[in-house]
């Protein structure tokens, strides 16, 4: 795919309105804190028995704003578990300007659950009217950067809370990047004054899938801008790992988090599960072992 040119390598590592270039983001600033997982409703009831839990996660685009929220969902937020957004249809890194359409429904979202912030990946999904069904990941140009820039500020002008982004998890590499992983983030980062949603799994799969240390790219990733983590199961198949979110979590992602933490602890780790759920004493324990190797209280 090619990416329209944006407003430029000058307008882009430019500051938003009002964003300061390195603003950092404080240990509890995000406004999510300690261990957490996506709700999903198949384990709606799973959730909803978790003591300790303090936030979840939910993809924005399974509700419907101008309805009330799923009863389990407004249980949640009814004891006072805070709810976060999680958009995958945004393609913030289309060639075309983002749909203010998707864009608006994020925004209702975030405010139907009073969330202190939403989040949406650093992918495109459509091109020239063509749904892919997929999150794909982007060239590492200055282009693809501007095109990005160009859409995170359109939604950023609309959204009622901060942003943050998500880099995604890919197989392979384009054959034009310009800027490596680290470079590539952060300058899309200065240019919004966005915060990042770090996907442990994602760093552990494109270190499998596309080459690099896992460990160096922690080492020049701006830790102080996340605003929360992910962590996600996957399993090797055809030579590549594949982030399924439907198997669980591997030894090296754990190892990933103690890494992570070691450096520069998130404010907050969620535990995200979409299929193939498994008995409920496993992902007790998946959520148990991320609180112990992250140093934050058991939600189970």
């Amino acid at each position: 795919m090619t990416h329209a040119a944006g407003p430029g390598p000058t307008a882009a590592n430019a500051p938003g309105p009002g964003v300061a270039r390195s603003a950092g983001v404080a240990r509890g600033a995000s406004g999510v804190a300690g261990v957490g997982i996506g709700w999903r409703p198949e384990i709606a009831g799973f959730v909803a028995d978790l003591p300790g839990l303090r936030f979840v996660e939910v993809v924005a685009e399974t509700l419907a704003p101008h309805t009330p929220l799923p009863d389990a969902l407004a249980a949640l937020t009814g004891r006072g578990v805070t709810v976060v957004p999680h958009g995958v249809k945004l393609s913030l890194g289309g060639a075309e300007p983002v749909d203010p359409a998707r864009v608006a429904h994020l925004a209702r979202v975030a405010e139907l659950v009073g969330a202190p912030l939403v989040s949406e990946h650093i992918a495109f999904v459509r091109a020239g009217g063509v749904e892919a069904g997929h999150l794909l990941p982007l060239p590492r140009t200055r282009e693809a950067v501007a095109a990005v820039v160009a859409n995170v500020r359109r939604a950023q002008a609309e959204l009622p809370v901060p942003l943050a982004l998500e880099p995604i998890a890919a197989l392979f590499d384009w054959p034009d990047d310009e800027l490596d992983e680290a470079d590539f983030l952060t300058e899309i980062l200065d240019a919004t004054g966005a915060t990042l949603l770090l996907d442990v799994a994602n760093v552990h799969a494109n270190a499998r899938n596309r080459g690099g240390g896992p460990l160096a790219l922690l080492d020049r990733l701006p830790l102080d801008r996340v605003a929360y983590a992910h962590v996600a199961g996957g399993t090797e198949q055809g030579g590549f790992y594949h982030d399924t979110h439907t198997d669980p979590v591997p030894p090296a992602v754990l190892d990933l988090i103690a890494a992570l933490c070691d450096r520069h602890r998130p404010p907050a780790l969620l535990l995200e599960r979409d299929g193939h759920w498994p008995p409920a004493p496993e992902l007790r324990a998946e959520l148990d072992a991320i609180a112990a190797i992250s140093g934050y209280p058991a939600v189970t």
